[in-house]
């Protein structure tokens, strides 16, 4: 079969909502750090990664592991930011999926109160590494680079791998 009426046999059927679950689920994943983050959820931040999970932050180094990741948003930098008021805001994702693993790539924008209203405060792209672990997905390394012009975060955002990486 071919077309059309391959696509609604029951196992590809099965296939195509699975993809569309996992999808949506990744969509959640990653919405969801933004508020976290905003909110002071430092440790429902960091249950997003897996155990060893790794956040590569431009500018601000390598953690690795969950308590390293909160242990970054329970820092003064992040605490000092939140509490001035401030916005971590993600596009939506561009998800690859392969199996039980995935990737991801976004935008996101940090904004930060000032007296005038509102100001970009970080803007980067991102590239997610995913792994589902039952039904659920989690964050196996998350590695953000400022758009500074940089090769890095051109080749981040554009899912190429990073110059670093090679």
């Amino acid at each position: 079969m071919q077309g059309r009426e391959a696509l609604t046999k029951p196992e590809a059927l099965a296939a195509r909502i699975a993809a569309l679950e996992d999808r949506e689920a990744i969509r959640g994943l990653i919405a969801s750090y933004g508020p976290l983050a905003d909110a002071g959820d430092c440790a429902g931040a960091a249950a997003l990664w897996v155990e060893d999970g790794i956040y590569e932050v431009g500018g601000f180094g390598v953690y690795r592991g969950r308590p390293a990741i909160q242990a970054l948003l329970e820092g003064e930098n992040h605490q000092a930011l939140i509490h001035g008021g401030a916005a971590h805001v993600l596009s939506p994702p561009v998800i690859d999926l392969n199996g039980y693993l995935a990737t991801a790539r976004t935008y996101s924008a940090v904004f930060r109160k000032s007296e005038d209203g509102w100001q970009a405060h970080r803007v980067s792209a991102n590239m997610w590494h995913l792994v589902r672990i039952g039904a659920d997905w989690k964050v196996a390394r998350r590695v953000n680079s400022l758009l500074d012009g940089s090769a890095d975060a051109r080749a981040l955002i554009a899912g190429q791998p990073l110059p670093s990486d090679r």
